[in-house]
């Protein structure tokens, strides 16, 4: 019986036609996605399920999705899908991660062309009737130095497209490797110098705990007067209110805005302003781009429910079936590994160096190395998954080696990985034991043996007496308790470390007290998704 497919938002005929054509029974609703009700009643039919961004699957419609094995959705947004109800019952969600790369690129080139020259304003000012060409006056592209934050798959081609209009290009990204920027043709910089340099700023950054409001009020302060900032990335970046009373003061002499903090944003002050150019979250929005991302899921789709081959998935890594029953553990073990250096390392990275020892060299290093990859970079980029990591690794010029070898030491096989910056190597390995559960049994060198948790704090210091004592008074004195407590050391009187996992965050303020004692060289807290 061929496999049956609903697309219940508006995909293209073309996108429609792909599945009849790989013999795929196919039914276009391309209304129903608003009907939850009549939704919820005949998804149980289906195994596969594609759509935009119209159709909310929910828990709720997932309990009926008796038959669903794969969900599709046209774009890189999956906000309307309940990845973890999915997750646990096994339903694969795909995205299309960069097929809207190059719209989106061209809008923020548009904007700021739009800004520069005050179109929009110009545009309603003459259909009024007026002729005030001493009023609009713009400033040339031409010579002027664009600062891009992000250099990623679109902030590339925002690059590639700035120097064909002879701006001068500097760039930051905290895994932009000199190799990297000079491919592209950008001069590489830290945030500070772009700030301070830059005529006209574009952000394109995912938006995470780190790069909300990077464009701060302190930030946008830095900045050289009359600076002009575009964002079609994501609402959030900036702080809204002081880029308001920049606006005003003319410190930023205008703005171009494709998104905002809360959408839809149908009141808004910066709507008042004359020196800003706004669009209602256009982007991605091209008859291109929506037709190349339709395309590409319908392939997904019929690849994975005739062959089982697995593309651009979020909840699992593109290995076969029966890898997976054995890889399981594994690739959790990378993705923790990844995650830890991740959440160190704040230079830009150079390498990633992994070591497979013992019985894990022989499994799909392919996939471990996506998931290591995956774990590391989660930690500026939380949209980033086993399949497109490697591809924006290799973006942003990061050298991945893997090493394979018989079985060495104590351990049956283990993984050690090891991220190299400019200033520094981070290394850790980690092993699987016979109950299925990650451990870490190395950092830094210094032998250890802990379980992986949801919520860990990272402790190095020197070798002396009360380092037990200063983190169990403290933590006992906020009330957070410690599930494990792990020590190792170099040697006596030597380097030490402490791995504590604990029921819950640890707030700024309780690591900020242990950072105040004076014990510790450091004190990290670290955050492992699926521990």
């Amino acid at each position: 019986m061929a496999p049956k497919v609903l697309v219940s938002d508006k995909l293209s005929e073309t996108a429609v036609q792909i599945f009849r054509d790989r013999g795929i029974d196919v039914t276009f609703e391309p209304d129903l996605g608003k009907d939850k009700e009549r939704l919820a009643k005949v998804i149980g039919e289906y195994d596969g399920l594609a759509i935009r961004s119209a159709t909310k699957v929910t828990e709720k419609l997932l309990r009926n999705a008796k038959n669903l094995k794969v969900i599709g959705r046209a774009g890189i947004g999956v906000d309307n899908v309940d990845l973890a109800a999915a997750s646990k019952r096994g339903i694969i969600v795909m995205n299309t991660p960069f097929g809207n790369s190059i719209t989106t690129a061209e809008h923020a080139i548009a904007m700021m062309m739009a800004v520069a020259r005050q179109i929009p304003e110009a545009h309603y000012s003459t259909r009024s009737g007026k002729w005030e060409k001493s009023r609009f006056m713009g400033v040339e592209l031409t010579g002027k130095t664009l600062g891009v934050i992000g250099a990623g798959n679109i902030g590339s081609i925002v690059i590639d497209r700035a120097l064909g209009l002879k701006m001068k290009v500097i760039a930051y990204d905290p895994f932009l490797s000199q190799e990297r920027a000079d491919k592209l043709g950008a001069e590489k910089v830290e945030f500070e110098e772009l700030l301070a340099r830059s005529d006209f700023i574009t952000l394109h950054v995912p938006l995470t705990d780190k790069t909300r409001n990077i464009l701060s009020r302190e930030a946008i302060a830095k900045m050289k007067p009359g600076v002009r900032i575009i964002n079609c990335a994501r609402g959030g970046l900036i702080d809204e209110e002081a880029l308001v009373e920049a606006l005003k003061s003319g410190h930023v002499a205008g703005a171009a805005l494709d998104v905002f903090a809360e959408e839809p944003a149908t009141q808004h002050p910066v709507f008042e302003l004359p020196n800003v150019v706004t669009t209602p979250h256009l982007g991605a929005s091209t008859r291109e781009a929506q037709e190349n991302v339709a395309i590409q899921i319908a392939e997904q789709m019929s690849d994975y429910l005739l062959t089982g081959a697995v593309q651009n998935a979020l909840n699992m890594p593109s290995v076969t079936a029966e890898e997976a029953k054995v890889m399981g553990p594994w690739i959790r073990l990378a993705q923790h590994l990844g995650a830890f250096v991740g959440q160190m390392t704040e230079e830009p990275i150079k390498a990633v160096n992994i070591l497979y020892n013992g019985q894990v060299a022989e499994m799909n290093t392919a996939a471990l190395n996506a998931a290591a990859i995956a774990g590391v970079m989660k930690a500026v980029n939380p949209e980033v998954n086993m399949v497109s990591a490697p591809v924006l690794a290799k973006e942003r010029g990061i050298d991945v080696t893997t090493t394979t070898q018989g079985k060495t030491g104590v351990f049956d096989a283990y993984i050690k990985l090891t991220v190299v910056t400019p200033g520094r190597e981070r290394s850790i390995a980690g092993t699987v034991f016979s109950d299925g559960k990650p451990r870490f049994i190395q950092i830094k060198g210094i032998n250890i043996d802990s379980e992986v948790a949801p919520y860990m704090v990272y402790t190095t210091n020197k070798d002396v007496p009360g380092i037990i004592g200063t983190l169990g008074q403290t933590m006992g004195a906020h009330g957070i308790n410690i599930a494990n407590f792990t020590l190792g050391r170099s040697e006596r009187g030597g380097d030490a470390i402490a791995l504590l996992s604990v029921d819950e965050p640890v707030p700024a303020e309780v690591l900020d007290e242990l950072r105040a004692t004076g014990k510790f060289q450091s004190v990290r807290p670290l955050v492992f998704e699926g521990a």
